[in-house]
């Protein structure tokens, strides 16, 4: 009788153990919601870790965003002329999302810390940015 109750128990938990691993489930195309907070948390990802084309691809070229990214650049590139580590940090929480067609605007509060050559400097803000959809992605765009 233990026998059957535990053959009984193995074959369940060898089942469940394959459904789970059979990848069977249905797989949801990402809303543009969540698109466009993924392109957002990636360019400040990208802006950490100072990778300024990859922070630029994110943005529709010629935009305010584009052209901000390239001053950023600019800047860490003049303190690194003077101080061999220079370190941006940049955290972002986006508060609202709103989409109107091809087109939206996030809500965004934004804290970040720069420091260079032994300086500090650090801010917060909020800031509504501009997205517009490019084919199956989002980028930055002029407000």
């Amino acid at each position: 009788m233990k026998k059957k109750y535990f053959l009984v128990i193995f074959v369940l938990i060898l089942t469940m153990f394959l459904v789970g691993c059979s990848g069977g489930g249905l797989v949801t195309p990402a809303t543009d919601e969540a698109l466009i907070k993924s392109v957002i948390q990636e360019y400040y990802l990208a802006i950490s870790g100072q990778n300024w084309s990859k922070a630029k691809s994110y943005c529709i070229y010629g935009s305010d965003r584009y052209y901000a990214t390239c001053q950023m650049e600019e800047l860490a590139n003049t303190f690194y002329l003077y101080c061999n580590i220079v370190t941006v940090n940049v955290v972002v929480n986006i508060l609202d999302v709103s989409i109107n067609g091809n087109y939206s605007q996030a809500y965004c509060k934004i804290n970040y810390l720069i420091s260079y050559c032994g300086n500090f400097e650090s801010n917060s803000g909020y800031a509504y940015y501009n997205l517009q959809k490019a084919g199956n992605s989002w980028k930055f765009d002029s407000p």
